[in-house]
């Protein structure tokens, strides 16, 4: 008898242990294992931003004025993503709406596609100081929050936009020269890079190469569509 009720208690033990690993810190009235929903669909855009709150996690947080989060269509299939923001964006507190991000709005528009209806982020959130190069703690700050986007917009395609952030997705320190133009994966999303808009506006000459990234990005979007049709 008593080994019975030692082994109903081991038992008890063992269960309240496995609801603790699966974050439940009391006694579910059903007794059946809670159905855990999907993070897709408990997570929005919010949620992330809000536990970004006002963050303080890096050193940029001494001189950015805003954190710039991202802007764009939640569900977008098209995600681009910069490297930081510029004087322009911390202003504003929004991506890309400087001359660089100006330049972007026509890149995006070239393959038929409105502003709106994309999702525009970068790998850093907060202005580095005369515009410098991000530092590694500050894209390793900032990534967390990044892929949670990521996450949350499921997008199908992802365009990076210039070294630091192609280098930062395919966690590779080869140069967007060679990266450039090539397809990639990253946990089942296509990712494409190519030349930032703000070296282009340094680069005039460069921007034959990123039209032609472009329209392998509007003939993949494309032939997505036409999949989407047939099933």
């Amino acid at each position: 008898m008593d080994e019975n009720i030692n082994e109903m208690i081991g038992d008890f033990k063992s269960y309240l242990e496995y609801l603790k690993g699966m974050g439940i810190n009391s006694i579910p009235s059903s007794w059946t294992e809670p159905e855990q929903p999907l993070p897709s669909q408990v997570l929005t855009l919010k949620d992330v931003q809000n536990e970004l709150g006002d963050c303080k996690r890096c050193k940029l947080h001494q001189t950015r004025r805003t954190i710039v989060f991202g802007e764009g269509n939640e569900k977008a299939t098209l995600m681009l993503i910069g490297e930081g923001p510029g004087y322009d964006e911390d202003v504003q507190g929004r991506p890309f709406v400087g001359r660089a991000g100006q330049l972007l709005t026509k890149i995006i528009q070239s393959i038929n596609l409105p502003r709106e209806e994309v999702y525009i982020a970068n790998i850093i959130k907060c202005r580095p100081p005369q515009n410098r190069n991000p530092e590694p703690d500050e894209i390793q700050s900032c990534h967390p929050f990044l892929m949670k986007q990521i996450s949350v917009i499921q997008p199908k395609i992802i365009c990076a936009l210039g070294t630091f952030s192609a280098q930062t997705l395919l966690k590779t320190d080869i140069k967007i020269s060679a990266l450039r133009g090539k397809f990639y994966d990253l946990e089942g999303i296509k990712v494409i890079p190519t030349y930032h808009p703000a070296f282009l506006l340094r680069n005039p000459e460069r921007k034959r190469e990123v039209w032609e990234d472009m329209k392998k990005i509007a003939e993949w979007l494309n032939n997505n569509d036409k999949t989407k049709e047939m099933e």
